[in-house]
């Protein structure tokens, strides 16, 4: 790891040293482990430790445990510098990915969850405070895009391999996590050591901040992770559950998921840049309206496997649109709130996530349909939510009840 290099100077080093290009490994690195654990999660549960609906809410409650202790990366960050936190987080999300495996049972897999979900909550914290550091403002929707879909790019490498080997090598799934967490835990290693630390030009508060003008955006955040749950909870279980995914069908699933994301992620952010947060964050939620309510006439109308394998892509496609919440906040804050906010709304985003799948996990066994109708009664929520951005949002003007003529009260 080198000496400190002020964030201005960065684009006298070379291509591969700059921030941007720190951001864009980082990027490819972290789904390579977190999104081949989702993909093969909902198969080795059923079938290695043999879980219900109600074992995987409360291992997905676990999860979230350390999503809302986000916060504690503001006392973090008192002895230890956001990029080396960044780093540092990435490594321990690949390394308990890789020996997740050894664990199969309901305890093991609560402890091993735990110690990748504090990596990767972390990981996300802090990173989501760089971007908004690092890049340019005006270039921040865009550039977001383009990091999603380098994301998205090699996370689809990902796939094919587990697509096209899985049963044609007989692969176990102690190889696959194995493999795809090792990777992760090796390029974070990396970037440690050959990237030096960049200093932005607006030092970060480093206590707990919460301010009455951003009530709006911790409102969103609120009703975004507790939608995601159900997403991310219940959606990938059904598949398995209901229709018998194999682990190559769900990764194809989740393979067109990447193709998708790869080629709209830059246009969304093309959308947000032109059309503004509102116009975006509105569709997205019109959108999960549907598809949710949709979720739930899988049930009641008895539709099959391929209305419900275009809905999960729907849905992903829809979730990509939020990097306009991401842009929003970055266009309202006191640069020297970027840090702590973005911890203050990871916590936030994690409250109802806590409870949730737990929860959610009992009603599952009773209705599943009733969870993803709940789950359209919260992307409406969102809805009236987005209608209070206004169109050009700014320090003084976070929504539409405000006065941009007076100072945003502290």
């Amino acid at each position: 790891m080198s000496s400190t290099v002020p964030l201005h100077n960065a684009s006298q080093m070379p291509f591969w040293r700059r921030p941007i290009t720190l951001l864009f490994l980082m990027a490819a690195a972290m789904p390579v482990a977190f999104s081949t654990w989702s993909a093969l999660l909902n198969n080795f549960v059923i079938e290695v430790a043999d879980f219900d609906g109600s074992d995987i809410g409360w291992l997905h409650t676990v999860r979230e445990i350390p999503g809302f202790l986000a916060i504690g990366v503001i006392a973090i960050l008192m002895f230890m510098r956001e990029q080396v936190l960044g780093t540092v987080a990435l490594a321990l999300l690949g390394a308990a990915t890789a020996i997740t495996a050894w664990f199969p049972s309901l305890g093991g897999l609560m402890t091993i969850t735990m110690l990748s979900s504090i990596g990767f909550h972390y990981y996300e914290t802090v990173n989501q405070s760089l971007q908004l550091q690092w890049i340019d403002r005006q270039r921040a929707p865009q550039t977001i895009g383009w990091i999603m879909a380098a994301g998205s790019g090699a996370t689809l490498v990902a796939y094919v391999l587990i697509v096209l080997s899985w049963k044609t090598f007989d692969l176990s799934y102690n190889f696959v996590f194995l493999a795809s967490g090792g990777f992760t835990f090796i390029v974070a290693i990396f970037c440690f050591l050959a990237y030096p630390q960049y200093e932005a030009p607006n030092p970060q508060i480093k206590k707990m901040v919460l301010r009455r003008r951003y009530w709006l955006y911790y409102a969103m955040q609120f009703m975004a992770g507790a939608r995601r749950q159900i997403f991310v909870v219940f959606a990938g279980f059904m598949m398995v559950e209901k229709f018998g995914f194999e682990v190559h069908q769900v990764t194809g699933l989740f393979l067109t998921n990447l193709v998708v994301n790869m080629v709209f992620a830059p246009l969304m952010g093309r959308f947000v840049a032109v059309y503004g947060e509102r116009r975006a964050l509105l569709i997205e939620y019109t959108g999960l309206v549907c598809v949710f309510l949709a979720y739930g006439g899988i049930y009641w109308f008895g539709w099959g496997v391929l209305i419900a394998s275009v809905l999960y892509v729907l849905d992903h496609l829809f979730f990509a649109m939020a990097l306009a919440l991401k842009t929003y906040f970055q266009k309202i804050a006191d640069p020297a709130d970027i840090a702590p906010t973005a911890a203050v709304a990871f916590t936030i985003n994690h409250i109802a996530a806590v409870f949730l799948p737990a929860v959610l996990g009992y009603l599952w066994l009773v209705s599943p349909s009733a969870v993803f109708l709940l789950a359209a009664g919260m992307a409406s929520v969102s809805f009236t939510l987005a209608l209070f951005i206004p169109r050009h949002p700014c320090p003084g003007n976070e929504t539409i009840f405000s006065n941009p003529l007076l100072k945003a009260a502290e």
